[in-house]
């Protein structure tokens, strides 16, 4: 299965009523694309994507090659035709300051590369946040963007974290055209990036 004829933009919306991290993906008409679920409790990441919140059929799963995150990798499979779709690498000591990964099909090649686009607002973002009262208020203000590049150079989709208070919600858009499978790959590793890059602030 792959994910096709996608209205963009993309919603990524956070659930706050849950322990779990959950999130709803949207198009820009308000309808499903996907249900988000990110498993508790496992020493390994290990992240269901189902067709709705009523999780009544599982597409996609992405698990981590090993429990330390630091230089841990994830694969990317498709629950409905049983098929590997490559793997999201974190880019190690970069990713300490400006955070990068590597986007590589199911050959292990590379295929694209993720980028924070200005390192300075997940800076400023830890600092402003431990400051009382302000602290709270950074979701509306100190908001990151990603830049998906292929190999070839070009860009071809943008992430940026939506001004919010709890920091809940993300926005992808695709800036040209790209296959369905690549355009499948693409978003399955976004998805991962985002609960990642959630987790550390």
């Amino acid at each position: 299965m792959v994910l096709k004829n996608l209205n963009y933009p993309l919603d990524f919306k956070f659930k706050i009523s849950t322990l779990a991290s959950d999130f709803n993906i949207t198009d820009k008409n308000g309808s499903y694309v996907a249900y988000v679920r990110q498993k508790m409790f496992k020493l390994k990441e290990d992240v269901v994507v189902f067709n709705d919140e009523s999780k009544s059929k599982e597409l996609f799963r992405i698990k981590a090659n090993q429990w330390i995150d630091f230089n841990a990798s994830y694969s990317l499979s498709d629950l409905t035709d049983n098929k590997n779709y490559g793997r999201l690498a974190r880019k190690g000591m970069r990713s300490l300051w400006k955070s990068t990964y590597d986007i590589l099909d199911s050959n292990d090649q590379p295929k694209f590369t993720v980028a924070e686009d200005n390192a300075w607002t997940k800076f400023f973002d830890g600092m402003v946040s431990e400051i009382p009262i302000i602290g709270m208020f950074t979701g509306y203000f100190l908001n990151p963007a990603y830049t998906v590049r292929g190999i070839d150079g070009k860009e071809y989709f943008k992430l940026k974290k939506m001004p919010s208070f709890f920091g809940r919600r993300f926005q992808l858009d695709r800036m040209i055209d790209i296959n369905d499978e690549d355009e499948s790959l693409v978003i399955l590793s976004l998805l991962m990036m985002v609960l990642l890059e959630r987790a550390r602030g």
